[in-house]
């Protein structure tokens, strides 16, 4: 039985819509992630609402009937915001909170307030900024009363606190004013990628929280901040690594998740710069998640959309030591003690023949690194080669 709130916490329940495509483990995995972008955003899910519709509701998104079984459940445990898995339209936004009088977030504008809170540099706090304007823009009506009554909490990073910005042409002008700031920023950068000068760039790219950044500190000896939350790394971090006697650029890039905002990815312009101009990628992926297949895909697009569809990549299975195997009928058994941590299963598996080129690892316990390290030799070896054919440098 969920206990009634006792004390200042912030409590969120979470809304999610199933559709004739969607099978009930998909909605809950859906929100599954939902509930962890509201920890990272400092929020309490509670509760889990779920509704099959064909289309949403063009007013509320929801039902009327759903409406008012979340509104009865918010009063009985004074419930401070309700979260949804979609984006809401800016109508949908104000019928849903004049129903609920309680704070209503959408996926988009959570994302955003986590960007936010991650934001610890000058360039990525103005990349988030104007991705947070550009989201409030079409929104001004009735909003800002609303962020009033917020006094803090998630979804009030930012902007959302300036009263003095409500008026819709000043906010036109901010974002004028970032645009133009972002442009001077990423001519900055592609200068500085210019003069890295002729050494091959390994970027690595992922859904967020697959491990890319421990990864990167194990690679690199950097010291890159990595935690179990979503999005730890916002601001890119290019490292010089040498394996062998020869030496290249490794950069870990912020990780991708399924919806992730347009706002965010036009506003991140000059940080997927480093993917786009990346001479190989290599995609990092958590094999123990049950929808790993379905984050591979949506890196995929993402890297289509961005303009680094067609770059050479190489796809690095991390976590295998959380991985669970669950054997496959038309598969061969074997006498293998334990599955989980069987090479030889995983290199002959359908995981395997469906990602060509792939290698298993464990970037936490270190697990067949020598053997990734061998794999990127001869990587970047081919790569430089082949841009420099009579460059003896390295060899």
């Amino acid at each position: 039985m969920l206990e009634k709130k006792t004390q200042d916490l912030e409590r969120a329940v979470l809304v999610g819509v199933k559709d004739k495509h969607q099978g009930d483990e998909k909605v809950k995995e859906y929100l599954d992630e939902l509930a962890f972008l509201a920890q990272t955003a400092g929020a309490e899910p509670v509760m889990k609402f779920t509704q099959q519709l064909n289309k949403p509701d063009p007013g509320t998104f929801i039902g009327k009937g759903k409406l008012n079984e979340i509104k009865s459940f918010n009063k009985e445990y004074n419930i401070d915001t309700v979260i949804f898995d979609e984006e809401l339209t800016p109508s949908q936004l104000r019928n849903v909170e004049k129903e609920l009088k309680c704070k209503i977030m959408d996926r988009t504008n959570l994302i955003l307030d986590i960007f936010a809170k991650r934001a610890k540099t000058a360039h990525a706090k103005t990349q988030v900024e104007l991705a947070q304007y550009e989201y409030l823009l079409p929104r001004l009506t009735g909003m800002w009363t609303h962020l009033e009554r917020q006094r803090g909490g998630i979804g009030t990073r930012g902007p959302g606190e300036r009263e003095i910005e409500t008026d819709r042409r000043i906010v036109r002008d901010k974002i004028t004013r970032l645009k133009k700031q972002l442009a001077k920023i990423d001519k900055q950068k592609a200068t500085q990628r210019k003069n890295r000068g002729k050494l091959v760039r390994v970027a690595l790219v992922g859904y967020t929280n697959v491990g890319k950044s421990t990864l990167m500190n194990i690679l690199s000896k950097a010291k890159v901040f990595q935690e179990n939350k979503l999005f730890a790394t916002l601001d890119t971090t290019v490292r010089k690594v040498a394996i062998g006697n020869l030496p290249f650029l490794v950069s870990d890039t912020v990780g991708f998740i399924r919806k992730l905002p347009h706002s965010l990815v036009e506003s991140f312009k000059s940080t997927l710069d480093e993917v786009r101009e990346a001479d190989l990628l290599l995609h990092v992926v958590d094999i123990s998640h049950p929808g790993f297949e379905e984050q591979i895909q949506i890196v995929n697009e993402t890297l289509k959309d961005i303009g680094a569809g067609d770059t050479p990549t190489y796809v690095v299975f991390n976590k295998i030591d959380q991985y669970h195997h669950e054997p496959d009928p038309l598969e061969e058994e074997t006498e293998d003690d334990d599955m989980i941590r069987s090479f030889n299963y995983l290199k002959n598996s359908w995981i395997a023949r469906n990602n060509e080129p792939c290698i298993f690892i464990s970037a936490k316990n270190k697990t067949n690194i020598e053997e990734l390290r061998e794999l990127l030799y001869e990587k970047v070896k081919e790569i430089h080669v082949k841009r420099y054919p009579y460059d003896d440098f390295y060899y």
